[in-house]
This record gives structure tokens, C-alpha cells and sequence, in this order.
């Protein structure tokens, strides 16, 4: 079943200052919002994706990523106040800036084949 035919899926795309490094950002034009574009960092306020139903509200941090097919990248965050992981497509801002595609390599670099 896809993310977006889920039933515990809602959808959220509204702006919001990072709690991390005080960017404001504006919602996606296409697809939902998690985490800050510059940063990468989430805030954990979910437990089905969009809810807004968890209440830890720490800060997310990425701490893995994994590059699927061409286009894809899943990046993993682990709770700073929990530790609880959890996994979310990057937007496709992050692979547009320059700056959120190397805040993606300084997670863990890349593995020459």
C-alpha cells in the first residue's frame, strides 16, 4: 500500500521556523514537508506521518541516508530526547541546494564501489 492511499497518512505542508538553525520554510510545492531543507533536522511530532499525535516535539536529527533508484533519497533521524527512528523521503529542495546536499554527505560519506 502507498504512503499517500494509507489511512494514518495526513497530509501537512505548512511553513515553519526550524528549531535547529532558524531558517523559515515554506511549504513544498508538490508532496509534504518534514524536515528543514538547510539543516536536514525533523521535530519527532508524529506517529502516523502528519498526525501531529506524538508528544515528544524533540528535535529529529538525520543521522543515515540511503540513495534508491536515480532520483530517491530516504533519509533516517534518530530523536535526540527519545531515540526513536524514523525514516522520510528528502524533498526535492534538498537535492537542489547545494548546501542541503551536502549536509546529506556530511551525515556519512558516500561509499565508492
Amino acid at each position: 500500500m502507498s504512503t499517500l492511499s494509507n489511512k494514518n497518512f495526513q497530509s501537512k505542508n505548512d511553513p515553519f521556523s526550524c528549531l535547529n538553525c532558524g531558517k523559515n520554510v515554506p511549504p513544498l510545492s508538490v508532496g509534504c514537508r518534514n524536515h528543514c531543507p538547510l539543516c536536514l533536522f525533523s521535530l519527532h511530532v508524529d506517529r502516523n506521518p502528519g498526525d501531529r499525535s506524538h508528544d515528544c516535539g524533540a528535535l529529529m536529527k538525520p543521522i543515515d541516508y540511503k540513495i534508491e533508484g536515480a532520483f530517491s533519497i530516504k533519509l533516517t533521524f534518530q530523536c535526540q530526547k527519545c531515540g526513536e527512528i524514523k525514516r522520510n523521503k528528502a524533498a526535492l529542495d534538498d537535492k537542489n541546494e547545494a548546501d542541503s546536499l551536502d549536509e546529506i554527505l556530511k551525515i556519512k560519506p558516500p561509499r565508492r564501489l
